[in-house]
């Protein structure tokens, strides 16, 4: 489907977006639904009229909703309130982790970025909130994905909030939890025998039939709103912490296109004078499950070559083996001097109890890898210890509870007896 995007829509507010822009030879094309370059195939990306960015004010941002869409004008849709299909996800909780800091070695402020809280538990809400609001504007009628469980979920909560059809499509061994999570509202599911790759092969094929001509698959077709999304994720942080950029941020990395969103959040915040860069800029770091590691070999081994790979681990939410952004996560952590790291499963399920131990915050497998990350970042000296630093958990424990089932439980059982209880040691 080649709809293209009115422009702009009867709003208050302009929208910013003017063309769709390659990523590799900067050729400029129409807001459509289009993902690759006609020219020399590279992904696309929103551009943006610099002097409506400009415009923006803390103020205006601040006088928004408290969700993402206080963002409107520095996003690619979403400016009339009436035409977004959204959850309203967004302004998640920033956590000051001052005991998860001390015990992985930190002296300097450490903040957990906690998007778990997110209407369906995980940061896609906002990637979907955009993608589909662009896709609805598009014409499109019926809202699909290739997902690793996170975003099934948020696109099957998406359809049924706004009455429309959608179908996912998954790996057959998703994690239980994410496929109900994701059934529950009653679109069609559909299990794929296959990885992550095979079934994000599957839906680019199907984009390009007539039977799916009305359908938004909002990481193909609509993908360069959809990554937008993830930028909201950087301007939060800065807003949150008075307007200022962290000096490091530990971002997990499946396709790496979270992690180069965020960066670019926060150059574009620099650039239009929203905030001050800190004194010696920002430091991007990525991190990987060793079951599916492909971006951070390629930065250890000093290339651009990134080998594809076949997922294992527990990490199911990162398990993508051939990532279309790996190459601009490295680039970002490169040009910022930052790293990137990967963690066994044992490991991430030891983060994630340590981020539960420290914080409160119950992550899924996600947020084990990060946190595990953090740690071993910090004790192979990459990480500055006294720099301000924020990690990102993007999910709940809830949906991957399967990871630690087997490592926690019952302290104690006892009979229903003050007797029972004190001879277990539980009165003093």
């Amino acid at each position: 489907m080649t709809s293209t995007l009115d422009a702009p829509l009867i709003s208050t507010t302009p929208n910013p977006a003017r063309a769709l822009v390659c990523r590799g030879c900067g050729a400029e094309f129409p807001l459509a639904a289009q993902h690759a370059c006609y020219e020399c195939f590279g992904p696309l990306e929103i551009g943006y009229h610099a002097d409506l960015l400009r415009a923006v004010t803390r103020e205006q941002i601040a006088a928004g909703p408290k969700n993402i869409w206080r963002y409107a004008p520095l996003l690619p849709a979403g400016q009339d309130p009436a035409a977004r299909l959204t959850l309203n996800p967004g302004l998640t909780p920033l956590i000051r982790a001052d005991a998860l800091a001390a015990e992985v070695g930190l002296h300097a402020p450490l903040w957990v970025k906690d998007d778990s809280a997110n209407p369906t538990h995980s940061f896609k809400d906002r990637v979907v909130s955009v993608a589909l609001t662009a896709a609805k504007a598009l014409g499109f009628t019926r809202f699909a994905c290739a997902s690793t469980g996170n975003l099934a979920n948020s696109v099957a909560a998406h359809a049924a909030r706004a009455g429309a059809r959608s179908v996912v499509f998954v790996p057959a061994d998703l994690e239980l939890g994410k496929i109900v999570t994701t059934a529950v509202y009653g679109g069609d599911l559909v299990a794929i025998d296959g990885s992550y790759d095979d079934v994000n092969r599957l839906c680019g094929e199907l984009a390009e039939t007539e039977e799916f001509e009305d359908t938004a698959f909002v990481n193909i077709n609509v993908r360069p709103y959809y990554a937008e999304g993830s930028k909201t994720l950087g301007y939060e942080v800065a807003e949150q912490l008075g307007w200022r950029l962290p000096e490091q941020v530990v971002i997990p990395m499946a396709s790496g296109e979270l992690l180069t969103k965020v960066d670019k959040a926060f150059t574009e915040l620099v650039e239009i004078g929203l905030v001050e860069p800190p004194a010696n800029g920002w430091r991007v770091f990525g991190a990987q499950s060793a079951g599916c590691n492909p971006i951070a070999v390629a930065l250890h081994q000093g290339t651009d070559v990134i080998t594809p790979v076949r997922p294992t681990g527990i990490a199911k939410s990162l398990n993508i083996g051939d990532p279309a952004a790996g190459l601009y996560a490295l680039e970002a952590v490169r040009r910022t001097g930052g790293w990137m790291e990967y963690v066994d499963d044992d490991e991430i399920r030891d983060g994630i109890r340590l981020l539960a131990r420290t914080t409160g915050v119950f992550a899924e497998t996600a947020g084990g890898v990060t946190t595990a990350v953090l740690r071993k970042l910090v004790a192979s000296g990459r990480l500055d210890p006294g720099a301000e630093t924020v990690v990102f958990n993007t999910g709940e424990g809830l949906k991957t509870l399967d990871a630690v089932a087997d490592l926690v439980g019952p302290t104690h059982r006892v009979k229903p007896s003050l007797r029972a209880a004190r001879d277990a040691g539980l009165l003093g």
